[in-house]
């Protein structure tokens, strides 16, 4: 068994049950789907659980085959689950996802409207969680789910800033689940001005700061107290500046053939929140973000790419020794 770190790990969001087309086609035509755990915060606590650090998730569930089959998947991966709350009157959501081998953007299909995670609550969020040590990461689709998951965040949010955690944003935009865009940018800048590490990609910038340059996205962020901001810039890297006054692109990994890239910045986003609280430098930790992001577009599904800590040091040494 791999030794756990000394840090702590806390996300919240919505886990679905997610079926995957086993044969590339239209979704209404397949007969033959894999079922796996789907949800870009369960993502990444996957990738840090397995990184050896104590992650713990918060969501809701309903009393359903599909909460139970979320249940075990997450308990699985050795992350605490005793945060996972029930909902007797509302269903677990579930997605489906098309099968692509073009490296194209799959067909997603949700069925997420009116689950139980859309019930979760700022009641829902205990403070004994946070605590010093602990690393608070969110997302923009958590902001977006529901008014009560929102309020939820926040809570969740005061709480960890109160105790003096490390908190990190991905602004992870789904413009089809606000009811508008004014409303969504200010929304996500909110959270973003109270996090201390924002994680956007380059077009999603863009929407938010009115700029698609990497350094004046970042700045914008910078100027409102955030004290680091990593932009995506897909195959090209990532560039990251901080408040101390650093910064530089941390180039991308290649990669032969492109198969699946959902998922992929949340893998990013392991890569960074691992390194920072491994220790590393801002350079090391968007680099190290890179290189999960690149394993997690060469296979199908969201995060079966992730390493262990074992796989991780061997993959990063290897990269050492080209240098």
């Amino acid at each position: 068994m791999q030794k756990k770190s000394t840090h702590a790990f806390v996300t919240l969001g919505e886990a679905m049950a997610m079926f995957v087309a086993k044969t590339p086609g239209q979704l209404a035509d397949i007969e033959d789907f894999h079922r796996s755990l789907a949800g870009a915060e369960v993502n990444v606590a996957i990738g840090m659980a397995r990184l050896g650090f104590e992650a713990s998730y918060i969501s809701k569930v309903g009393k359903d085959s599909f909460g139970g089959f979320i249940r075990k998947a997450i308990s699985k991966e050795n992350i605490c689950n005793d945060w996972i709350s029930e909902s007797a009157s509302h269903a677990t959501g579930f997605m489906l996802k098309s099968n692509v081998t073009d490296g194209s953007d799959p067909k997603v299909e949700y069925f997420r409207r009116n689950s139980a995670a859309s019930t979760l609550s700022a009641a829902d969020i205990d403070a004994s969680l946070f605590k010093t040590g602990v690393h608070l990461h969110l997302t923009g689709i958590a902001a977006a789910v529901s008014v009560p998951m929102r309020d939820a965040a926040k809570h969740a949010l005061e709480l960890a800033k109160k105790q003096d955690c490390s908190v990190s944003f991905d602004t992870n935009l789904r413009p089809s689940l606000w009811s508008d865009q004014a409303t969504m940018v200010a929304t996500i800048n909110e959270f973003a001005f109270a996090s201390d590490i924002v994680l956007p990609g380059i077009e999603e910038g863009k929407i938010l700061t009115g700029s698609d340059q990497p350094e004046a996205i970042a700045d914008f962020y910078l100027q409102h107290g955030v004290k680091a901001v990593i932009v995506k810039l897909g195959s090209d890297g990532a560039y990251f500046k901080t408040s101390s006054g650093g910064s530089g692109t941390a180039a991308g990994f290649p990669v032969t053939k492109v198969v699946d890239t959902v998922g992929a910045g949340d893998s990013f986003a392991v890569g960074i929140i691992s390194a920072l609280l491994d220790g590393k430098t801002m350079a090391q930790a968007a680099r190290r973000g890179n290189l999960l992001g690149s394993l997690t577009v060469q296979v199908r599904g969201d995060s079966e790419a992730l390493p262990t800590r074992a796989h991780l040091n061997s993959l990063e040494k290897n990269e050492l020794e080209k240098e």
